[in-house]
């Protein structure tokens, strides 16, 4: 299939008129991609939330070109456009903005390498920007704006923080080998090498052994090695994450030592960002939000790692305000650009 911007993709443009501006946010993980669309009734308004209805919402495969590589990842991003902007019957015309937040953005060359692909696919009166993933997680916190800090700990995992004048920082978010550790991946990687470790001598029996062995149907830890390498793919790893903290409220320790480490390596993230920026102040005692996103910190089990990181974090740092998202990252996208579009037509005087 053509991916130019008069490809095959795009066909549907042909039977559509137009229609009322809109702005395309999309949240590109390593997981999923998502891409909402909201109409842009009036980008002088006080609130977004209560300007932007979503007109469309559209669910695609990994984005990140660190895991699949440049050319899938981006078939993957120009596909939620198309079909987003097809669902909701508008061209890409009527597209006032567009706020794509990728994980693996780690570079201005990544973010210019990006802008230049989507400059071809849009108009040039079409506003672009192009941010880390966890600044659309932010802001699904914060409503669009860029104050505070984020933890995601998904599949990966990143700390990434603003101050109100524009300052950032992040820590962790560089992937599994250079050790993004309290991460899906990281915890599952962990409870593998714990089972071979177990299976050679080298290290403690665990109750790992058999409930992963049981969750992948294999009947010896010799053929976890096989079905390790023959897909390692980071999200087909941090699948295993339930079964681990399922070990860990049984009573494993080996399962509880590591759900420990990786509380301690999310919260000295956090605690890095929070340090570099100085978001509490300088006596440490000032709130800010701290958006708690992804599968690792959701409170649905006994052993609750968000929880425990929040304590760790409010020990040093009592002013951390906790936030859960009422709204995904692929919107706080959205409504970043609709917060940089609104900023632009008041310099305008518009």
């Amino acid at each position: 299939m053509k991916r130019c911007r008069n490809g095959e993709l795009w066909d549907f443009e042909h039977e559509i008129l137009g229609g009322d501006d809109i702005i395309l946010g999309i949240d590109g993980g390593t997981t999923s991609t998502v891409c909402v669309c909201i109409a842009l009734s009036d980008p002088r308004a006080i609130s977004p939330s209560m300007a932007c209805p979503m007109l469309a919402r559209v669910v695609g495969g990994c984005s990140n070109h660190n895991s699949v590589g440049e050319t899938a990842a981006r078939e993957t991003l120009e596909q939620v456009m198309a079909e987003a902007l097809s669902k909701s019957c508008s061209i890409r015309s009527s597209v006032r903005a567009v706020c794509l937040a990728v994980s693996g953005v780690n570079h201005p060359t990544d973010q210019e390498r990006i802008l230049n692909w989507l400059r071809d696919i849009f108009p040039c009166h079409v506003n672009l920007y192009v941010q880390n993933d966890a600044v659309a997680a932010l802001a699904s916190g914060t409503m669009g704006k860029l104050h505070g800090c984020v933890l995601i700990a998904g599949t990966g995992t990143i700390a990434y923080g603003f101050t109100e004048d524009g300052r950032e920082a992040r820590a962790a978010g560089a992937g599994p080998i250079l050790g993004d550790w309290g991460s899906g991946y990281g915890i599952a990687a962990q409870a593998l090498t714990a089972i071979i470790r177990a299976h050679d001598g080298r290290g403690p029996h665990t109750m790992l052994t058999y409930s992963i062995l049981k969750t992948l149907d294999l009947s010896s830890p010799d053929e976890l090695i096989g079905w390790t390498y023959a897909d390692p793919s980071w999200a087909r790893i941090a699948a295993l994450v339930p079964v681990i903290v399922a070990c860990a409220e049984a009573g494993d320790e080996v399962a509880d030592n590591i759900l420990l480490d990786s509380v301690e390596e999310l919260a000295s993230s956090v605690k890095a960002v929070i340090q570099r920026l100085g978001l509490a102040g300088e006596d440490g005692q000032e709130a800010f939000p701290l958006v708690m996103v992804g599968g690792v910190l959701e409170a649905k089990r006994r052993w609750d790692i968000a929880k425990k990181v929040i304590n760790s974090i409010s020990k040093e740092y009592p002013g951390v305000l906790p936030v859960w998202p009422k709204v995904e990252p692929a919107l706080g996208a959205a409504l970043l650009a609709w917060n940089f579009l609104s900023k632009d037509y008041q310099q305008e005087g518009i």
